[in-house]
């Protein structure tokens, strides 16, 4: 089956790679002409130099995926709307929000042109392990483009077969799902990435306080400000983190591939001493807690989570100032030293 792809960073690439592999003929687009001119040099993908060239080089009905920032769908769709037809596919493989799907959708009925969001979760790692799709978009559309699908998903791999879901059948279990409607795709990863927010903080703040469990091994100053340690001999542990995440992997209940990860990273460098600690968000957890709101769900766990990654990007800083302004003018408390 034939392809478009605009947009060919981390993902994008891997997935037209992944394709090929599979027996499908691709075209590919992006800003960068090396970028292109070096995927094209892989059987089976062709570049193109422009929208109206990736599109003059595709049959009809033409399904183009768009991989490529939210920031910039809307602008890419009116890049290559005057070059479609009616019956061709516009697909967003990106993080888009779940209303821009329904508006875009809407938009492009009187054109004849069809649109499916795909929800794409996989990282840099999905040329070798496959990507987990959620998708949104007419029945019929979804169907056309299942070859597809099927060759970039991950399949049944050696994952364990959950007990009754034969009772339900479709292709969850081969690592791609059909949500519903326009939107839905990107709703259920939305919800997705909140969770895996959450998940993130959970491992991020464990490994914390297994990091801060030789405290008491340290002096301390003890002064009216801060409340001193009460049991030092209650916290005389130096562990060694690296073995913690990796015996976790073995047999835990908090086993999960977010671990493996950690693990991997911890293996490398104990310390993390070439990352930060400032932590972007890309708007999903943002959508999550909006749609939590609005449907009277309690997300506390998300939500803390969200707003943590703001406080690492020094975001609470103003806010923390007038706490400690607070503190100088109502009891004179001054400013201790930040702790290292």
């Amino acid at each position: 089956m034939q392809l478009g792809m605009v947009g060919l960073g981390r993902m994008g690439a891997n997935m037209v790679r992944r394709l090929a592999a599979h027996g499908h003929e691709c075209v590919v687009y992006d800003r960068s002409a090396e970028v292109v001119a070096e995927l094209a040099k892989v059987k089976g993908i062709t570049g193109a130099s422009s929208p109206e060239d990736l599109v003059a080089k595709l049959l009809p009905p033409r399904p183009i995926w768009l991989m490529i920032p939210a920031g910039v769908v809307d602008h890419s769709i009116a890049d290559f709307v005057p070059h479609l037809k009616s019956g061709d596919i516009l697909i967003d493989g990106g993080n888009s929000y779940y209303i821009d799907d329904i508006r875009r959708s809407k938009d492009l009925i009187p054109k004849g042109i069809h649109y499916v969001d795909v929800g794409t979760s996989g990282g840099v790692w999905g040329l070798d392990r496959g990507y987990c799709m959620m998708i949104g978009g007419e029945d019929s559309v979804v169907d056309h483009l299942n070859p597809i699908f099927e060759a970039i998903a991950p399949g049944p791999g050696d994952v364990s077969k959950t007990p009754g879901f034969d009772k339900i059948g479709g292709t969850a279990e081969q690592g791609y799902l059909h949500c519903g409607p326009s939107g839905a795709g990107h709703f259920v990863k939305m919800v997705h990435n909140g969770i895996e927010y959450g998940m993130m903080a959970a491992y991020a703040e464990g490994l914390g306080v297994l990091k801060g469990a030789n405290i008491g091994k340290h002096t301390a100053e003890i002064d009216a400000e801060t409340t001193p340690l009460r049991d030092p001999e209650h916290y005389q542990y130096d562990f060694n983190l690296p073995a913690v995440a990796e015996v976790w992997r073995r047999g835990s209940v908090i086993a999960s591939w977010l671990l493996d990860l950690t693990a991997s990273a911890l293996a490398e460098d104990g310390e993390l001493t070439k990352f930060g600690g400032r932590v972007s968000d890309s708007g999903e957890g943002r959508w999550t807690i909006k749609a939590g709101i609005d449907e009277g769900i309690p997300t506390p766990v998300l939500t803390a989570s969200l707003y943590e990654r703001f406080s690492s990007r020094g975001l609470a800083d103003f806010q923390n100032k007038v706490l400690s302004a607070m503190r100088f003018e109502f009891g004179g408390h001054l400013e201790k030293p930040a702790e290292k």
